[in-house]
This record gives C-alpha cells, sequence and structure tokens, in this order.
C-alpha cells in the first residue's frame, strides 16, 4: 500500500516538474530518495554549524526520540485521524524546541539564515521549472493555472486517502486507482492533442534515456 501511494506523490511531482506528464506509466519506484534528500539536507545544515561533539550527541538522541515517537504513533489505530495529526504536530513542536535549546544563539541565527536562502533557492528553482515547461509544450496562461490548481488539488488528495484510518489498505489502493484515473482525465481536459503528443513522446525518451544510462552503469 505505501508503494502505491509513494507512486502515486511520485507522479504528482512529474506532473509539476517534468511537463505535467499524464500518469499512465506505472511504477513501483518509491519516494524513498525524496526523504533521503531532505534527511541529507538537514544534515548538511548540521554540519555547517560547527556542531561540538557533546552536541552532536545530543542531538542525535533528541532525533532517535522523535523518530521513535512517530513509529509509535503510526502504530496506534485506536485514535482518530484528528487525534493523530494533533499528536504529531505536538512531537513535532517539542523535538524542534529540544532542539533549539542544544544550539547556541549563534547557531540558531545561522541555521535560520540557511532555511531562508534555501526555501528562496527552491522557489528560483521551482519558477525556472515552470517557465521550461510552459516553453516548451506551448502553454497558455489559462493553462498554466489549471495545471498548478490541478496539482494542489491532486496533492490533498492523495494525503486524505493517506491519513484516512477509516479505509482498509484494499479500499485506500482502489481510491488511489480512482484518483490516478481522474487525473489522466483532468490532464486530457487541459492539454492540446499536440501537447499530449509533446509529452508522450518526452516521456518516452526520457525513459529510453534512463535504460541507455542504467545498461551503461551495469556494463562499468
Amino acid at each position: 500500500m505505501k508503494k502505491i501511494i509513494l507512486s502515486a506523490l511520485v507522479v504528482l511531482m512529474a506532473i509539476a516538474v517534468q511537463a505535467q506528464e499524464i500518469p499512465e506509466r506505472k511504477t513501483d519506484k518509491p519516494m524513498m530518495h525524496v526523504r533521503a534528500r531532505g534527511q541529507h539536507n538537514k544534515g548538511m545544515n548540521m554540519q555547517q554549524l560547527n556542531l561540538t561533539p557533546q552536541q552532536k550527541i545530543q542531538i542525535k538522541q533528541q532525533r532517535e526520540n522523535f523518530h521513535l515517537q512517530m513509529e509509535e504513533l503510526k502504530k496506534n489505530d485506536g485514535i482518530t485521524v484528528k487525534e493523530s495529526r494533533e499528536r504529531m504536530e505536538s512531537f513535532r513542536k517539542e523535538n524542534k524546541e529540544k532542539t533549539q535549546r542544544i544550539l547556541t544563539a549563534d547557531q540558531k541565527a545561522k541555521l535560520q539564515q540557511m532555511k531562508v536562502e534555501g526555501k528562496a533557492q527552491h522557489m528560483e528553482m521551482a519558477r525556472g521549472r515552470a517557465e521550461n515547461m510552459k516553453t516548451r509544450l506551448g502553454l497558455s496562461d489559462e493553462q498554466s493555472a489549471k495545471m498548478e490548481k490541478n496539482k494542489a488539488e491532486m496533492a490533498k488528495k492523495i494525503k486524505a486517502v493517506h491519513e484516512n484510518k477509516s479505509l482498509s489498505e484494499q479500499n485506500k489502493k482502489e481510491q488511489m486507482k480512482e484518483l490516478m484515473k481522474g487525473q489522466r482525465e483532468q490532464m486530457k481536459s487541459i492539454l492540446t492533442d499536440e501537447q499530449l503528443k509533446k509529452m508522450k513522446e518526452r516521456k518516452h525518451s526520457g525513459h529510453k534515456e534512463g535504460m541507455n544510462s542504467t545498461e551503461k552503469n551495469t556494463k562499468i
């Protein structure tokens, strides 16, 4: 089930980043690389703070305690979705506060600065990808706006299914399939036949390049 949801999220990201492609091709590739990248970025930020050996130990222990709390919460099926969200938010707030108490004033200021710079860089890259997609497919302003709205709505629906504890795993799987089917139809209603053709050609070209790259790596 997790692979189904993660695969859907991969498709959603592809829609926003890679010409908003129609998610027709199934994939079992999870988004673990996305999470790993996020954790890697956090680790890089901490490395730039020049932590003392004692601080490193304290932060590691706090991080492990936080992950343990979150894992236990996920296993708790006796609470509502609302209660689960509230506890999750409480754990995150508590983790942030405890981590902040470990840092010095200078380290806190530097960390905040890095967050601001990182967010600005991320937004700039996102704008660049959007403009590239718009130019490549020849999207109108109206089409671009519809694509952004569609992406946001899809993200909310996926999250709702994922967090709905009243649904069985099979129900979630079925609803995810319906969401992806609806997503394909939405895309067809927004784009022209020529634009859809360009996206499919790019998708197949990207898949072929990925296969060739894998073959080369295997040979090496």
